[in-house]
């Protein structure tokens, strides 16, 4: 073993293989950007960033004014339907009177006047007329709103009846320089009419409710709701408001119609509805026609051979199409109590 020790120790060594040098590997070495260059684009950037959000902001504004225009609609803003061609200049403005007449239809016909006084080139106004009437004060209202314009403007106004222009319907019509109607039209009912409910015995025996009433005189509540009509408290009624308002209402037709004398309009004025041909031979009107025979008599009366003739119109807004729904839904309320309550005294034909 020694040997073999010393063989080993005398023999040379091999020399070791070298390992391969490492590879050589490519150093990216960053270039450095020109100074400046990336802020410019951030600037820009920025700058399109700031410019979208107020363009949004602007967009959104202006649509939320367009809805609000659109939902509340602009008072005494209308639009203009073209009914018959003519020359520009030269206009004749119908304006519509249609269903119950109150404080709302009074004050939208005022708008519509208002509107034709500003319009240099309007030479007549046509009345349009399809309703039986309404409240006393919304009729006078109309009524002096269209004898104010014939005054101050002096040109002419005709009142063309359609369906039934009766009671307050005619009371607005006598305004008017002349009266068309049309063959089917049922006018007249010159009078005054009031009612109430009498509440006492639904009340009192079906539902065991006993009204209280405090008041400083007899006649305070006259005609009560909770009570029944007495002789004398119709005698107050017949004194205080129908006698007064149906006088109003005669000396308005004898005003108007100056082929009839405040005699004739009395004999008329029981509240009897007259077909267009009795009120023709009674004088309560001037001729039987249609629109087209309306717009020619207005011309006429005008001066004017050719007219562009126009019907003014409310443009469509939703907060008068959800009031208009919401009145159909039957609600009770003080102000309905107080309506249910209360006598109306109206210029009105009622066929029910």
């Amino acid at each position: 073993m020694d040997f073999e020790h010393n063989d080993n120790l005398s023999r040379p060594s091999e020399p070791e293989p070298s390992s391969p040098p490492p590879p050589i590997s490519e150093v990216m070495v960053p270039v450095p950007e020109k100074p400046g260059r990336r802020t410019g684009w951030r600037i820009f950037w920025g700058v399109i960033l700031v410019l979208s959000v107020l363009a949004n902001i602007a967009l959104f504004m202006l649509l939320i004014a367009v809805v609000a225009l659109f939902a509340a609609g602009q008072k005494g803003i209308f639009t203009e339907e073209v009914i018959q061609d003519g020359p520009r200049t030269t206009k004749v403005a119908v304006i519509n009177l249609k269903g119950i007449i109150d404080a709302d239809r009074a004050g939208d016909l005022y708008q519509q006047i208002k509107v034709a006084r500003k319009d240099k080139w309007v030479k007549g106004l046509i009345i349009r007329v399809n309703s039986p009437g309404g409240t006393i004060s919304g009729s006078d209202q109309i009524y002096n709103e269209i004898l104010k314009y014939r005054q101050e403007e002096e040109k002419p106004v005709v009142a063309f009846m359609q369906g039934v222009a009766a009671s307050g319907g005619y009371y607005t019509s006598v305004a008017c320089q002349k009266i068309i109607a049309e063959p089917t039209t049922i006018t007249g009912s010159v009078g005054v009419m009031a009612g109430h409910f009498v509440l006492q015995e639904l009340l009192e025996n079906k539902l065991g409710i006993q009204p209280v009433v405090f008041k400083s005189g007899d006649k305070k509540d006259w005609p009560s709701p909770f009570e029944a009509v007495t002789d004398e408290q119709r005698q107050y009624i017949q004194e205080k408001l129908i006698g007064p308002a149906y006088k109003r209402f005669v000396q308005v037709v004898a005003d108007g119609r100056a082929e009839l004398t405040l005699t004739d309009v009395e004999r008329l004025a029981d509240g009897s509805i007259y077909s267009v041909h009795e009120a023709l031979d009674e004088k309560l009107i001037d001729e039987i026609g249609y629109l087209d025979e309306a717009i020619e008599l207005v011309k006429s009366l005008a001066g004017v051979e050719e007219a562009l003739v126009v019907e003014y119109e409310k443009p469509f807004s939703l907060a008068g199409f959800l009031s208009a729904r919401s009145n159909n839904i039957l609600g009770i309320n003080r102000s309905m109590l107080y309506e249910l309550s209360t006598p109306q005294v109206l210029y009105l034909w009622s066929l029910y």
